[in-house]
């Protein structure tokens, strides 16, 4: 059984691994190529704008993950007829959040760059990057609800062809539309805004293939299912959304500490976060479909190896990650500083070396948080994320800030991983003795 189970974690875990990475390169080509055709201003647009990314982005996963979890369990169950029920409704859900991300698109992009921050330097630009990710938001909802069925479908190999078709693209428009074309700001949001369309067109056909077990159905609408869904997917909201709250506390405090330049040196390190935290985002994706199938089959066995497994690729991932960031961070930082700033690459340097050391409490607290979602058991998941998302990490940067300056700003998001990765341990060793029998068996949205 182990051979098995290890055989299609491997599988899983490795294409969504993949996948992710290439799904984070959306910002991280934007992060290369602004720094080279438009400098720090630049950077400080997109590091402003990314929050309202991580907003649209997050909402997307909460619907993906939240229905792919209640349905794979009713795969699990044989149960397909509930399934299409809850594949439905995810999509009137992805249909309404649609509706109120493009029309904060089309009315108030200006209110919106004002709040994240823009000054006069770089609100135009701040502007045309949120209006442009604001009017794409359908295609990146549609895509990330689409990925995480197609993945739960059982056709994971799919669902990384999609998202590295994506991102691909995403880079070679990206250099296309900047400099070439000299669009400038425009061209990397607009080459950002293509990627999931061409996602999505990439998963198309997979609704034609007699494997494909999701389908539209005529259906009452139940509020049941609904909040079933927001409940499943809230911790994926909550991780994505506390990015951007992470981004905007820090931006605020950077900006009354060091200007533009320390903002633009965050968006160096939150940029490389978003692609390390990608990381343990598909582990956690890999492993959702195989809990969740497993759990609504009734066998705790395998549950207890896949978590084992997980666990131990996040810390040998994270050994390789702080090394590279502790002996490569000059590497690193002056490939996004094409103007050789020597304040932007002393920040930068220094911050890395500090930010990262909170590289395997983050991929713990993924980890941990997917588990309990995908057992029905929300409650904990929602305390770890909302710990490690708001409750934590807000009171610590400002009190950090204020006693260590920038340094304090960079060591908040370790300190709060490790308390949270503190809390979220105690809650799983609270629940170790429970089976972890069926949906039918037990009572699996208790605490």
């Amino acid at each position: 059984m182990k051979s098995t189970i290890l055989k299609e974690f491997i599988k899983y875990c490795s294409l969504n691994v993949i996948g992710m990475i290439g799904l984070s390169c959306y910002i991280l080509a934007d992060t290369y190529f602004i720094s080279k055709g438009l400098g720090a201003n630049g950077l400080t647009a997109l590091n402003l704008a990314i929050p309202i990314y991580s907003f649209i982005n997050g909402a997307g996963l909460m619907i993906g993950m939240g229905g792919g979890i209640k349905y794979s369990i009713r795969r699990g169950l044989g149960d397909f007829r509930s399934g299409d029920t809850v594949f439905t409704h995810s999509i009137l859900l992805a249909a309404g959040f649609a509706v109120l991300f493009f029309l904060s698109g089309v009315f108030f992009p200006g209110n919106i760059a004002r709040l994240a921050g823009a000054n006069a330097e770089v609100f135009d630009m701040t502007k045309t990057y949120l209006q442009v990710i604001l009017l794409f938001s359908p295609m990146f909802l549609l895509n990330n609800l689409l990925l995480c069925y197609v993945r739960n479908d059982g056709a994971p190999q799919l669902a990384m062809a999609a998202m590295l078709a994506g991102s691909f693209s995403n880079i070679i428009l990206d250099y296309i539309f900047i400099f070439p074309l000299n669009m400038g700001i425009f061209g990397a949001v607009f080459a950002t805004g293509l990627a999931p369309v061409i996602s999505v067109l990439t998963l198309f056909p997979y609704f034609f293939r007699k494997r494909n077990h999701f389908h539209l159905a005529a259906c009452s609408f139940s509020l049941k299912t609904f909040a079933g869904i927001f409940s499943g997917g809230l911790p994926s909201l909550v991780t994505e959304l506390s990015s951007g709250t992470v981004i905007i506390i820090f931006n605020m405090l950077l900006l009354d500490l060091a200007g533009n330049i320390g903002v633009a040196a965050y968006g160096v390190i939150a940029n490389l976060s978003l692609v390390v935290l990608s990381v343990y985002t598909g582990i956690s994706q890999g492993i959702q479909p195989l809990l969740s199938r497993s759990y609504g089959a009734g066998r705790p066995g395998e549950i207890r190896i896949i978590l084992r497994y997980a666990a131990a690729s996040v810390f040998i991932i994270s050994g390789v990650i702080m090394c590279c960031v502790f002996f490569g961070s000059s590497q690193i930082a002056g490939l996004f500083n094409s103007r050789n700033d020597v304040l932007l690459q002393r920040i930068a340097e220094k911050g890395m070396k500090i930010y990262f050391t909170a590289c395997p409490f983050a991929g713990l607290n993924i980890i941990l948080s997917v588990f309990f979602t995908s057992i029905e058991c929300p409650r904990p998941a929602h305390a770890i994320s909302l710990l490690r998302g708001f409750v934590l990490i807000i009171p610590m940067a400002f009190l950090l800030a204020s006693l260590a300056g920038i340094n304090g700003v960079w060591s908040s998001f370790p300190v709060t991983e490790v308390l949270a990765a503190a809390a979220g341990l105690f809650l799983f060793l609270r629940r170790r003795k429970l089976s972890l029998h069926n949906p039918e068996e037990s009572s699996p949205t208790s605490t």
